[in-house]
């Protein structure tokens, strides 16, 4: 007897995927306190408002399509989405732009498609890039790590800053913040720097941007973890840094004062949560082990290509967003068609 399987989305039960995500949000604790004790107490409140935005605008929906709200909430992803949506943003961003981000994810890219298992992008992603095209400048405000400040902003100054825009009176909004490695990168490669005169910059650490080295091994810690747990397989994360560093490693061979080594591609913005945390999502990506292994690769080429030579800093957003809408195509081609005996 043989069976037809189909290619993605594929949904499991509420309990088998609140387990799932549950675990998710377990492994990205170390990266969260990582974050918070670099670049301040704004982390833990983007998650906050993000978490609350999420369950209320998943609740509401669910009761307006009249379907059960309980198991949309327990299933905890609307909650996923709304702290990698948060963790991809600046931590001194005002409140409402975790809250505009959020309800583009899940209103527009997750609802607007019929819920959990038919959308075809990552809806963190989708907010993600609505936010970045709608307010680049207030995704452009990262925070200094916390060892290169005078003066480190308390919980209520956070919240005051975030809510007011107000800061305290002896503080400067440049005071605290500073491009980051790859805006910095991008920007002083193109009037004419190299490499080895950026070196030095303070945005630098010792393999990728500065502070960002310890926050991508509290992710990879997260990662491995949910590989020994088997909530996600090894290819995508495999073939994503595999595939980025290779082209890196490439270009830096060729030219080694404009193209940046490939440690530091690794090691720099959110490239490790993406490979663990991003592009495994089970429903926007490749399902078959052939197809996990192209996705993901295309998603790292397309990274180092939108950094190199795109318009913006970084490409994570932009490069799991294109790769979501080729996995059906992907999946065409090598999806087994038939099991059985």
């Amino acid at each position: 007897m043989h069976f037809q399987s189909a290619m993605s989305p594929h949904t499991r039960s509420a309990a088998h995927t609140g387990t799932l995500m549950k675990n998710v949000l377990y492994a990205l604790v170390p990266g969260v306190l990582i974050s918070t004790e670099l670049f301040g107490w704004g982390v833990l409140i983007n998650l906050a408002i993000a978490c609350v935005t999420a369950i209320v605008a998943e609740a509401v929906v669910m009761k307006l399509r009249r379907r059960p709200v309980a198991p949309a909430l327990l299933d905890y992803s609307a909650l996923v989405t709304a702290c990698l949506l948060a963790l991809s943003l600046p931590p001194i961003a005002p409140w409402w732009i975790p809250v505009i981000g959020v309800l583009s994810a899940i209103l527009v890219a997750k609802h607007l498609y019929g819920g959990l298992g038919h959308n075809p992008f990552n809806p963190a992603m989708v907010g993600y890039v609505v936010l970045l095209i709608s307010f680049p400048r207030e995704l452009s405000q990262w925070p200094a790590p916390g060892d290169m400040l005078t003066h480190t902003l308390s919980v209520t100054e956070t919240v005051r800053f975030l809510f007011t825009g107000i800061l305290p009176e002896t503080v400067r909004l440049d005071g605290i913040t500073m491009a980051t490695a790859l805006d910095y990168t991008k920007t002083q490669l193109r009037l004419g720097d190299d490499l080895a005169t950026l070196a030095s910059h303070d945005s630098y650490g010792w393999l990728g941007a500065r502070g960002w080295e310890w926050v991508s091994l509290g992710y990879l810690l997260g990662g491995l973890w949910l590989l020994y747990k088997r909530v996600i397989s090894w290819h995508i994360p495999v073939a994503f840094l595999g595939s980025l560093l290779l082209v890196a490693s490439l270009f830096a061979l060729i030219d080694s004062t404009y193209f940046s080594p490939p440690l530091f591609h690794l090691a720099s913005g959110g490239v490790i949560l993406a490979a663990f945390f991003i592009a495994t999502d089970p429903v926007t990506a490749s399902t078959s082990p052939v197809g996990r292994l192209i996705y993901a690769a295309g998603i790292g080429v397309l990274v180092y290509v939108i950094r190199a030579w795109g318009g913006y800093p970084d490409g994570i957003a932009f490069a799991v967003l294109i790769m979501n809408l080729a996995a059906p195509t992907i999946d065409h081609f090598y999806q087994p068609r038939t099991f059985g005996h």
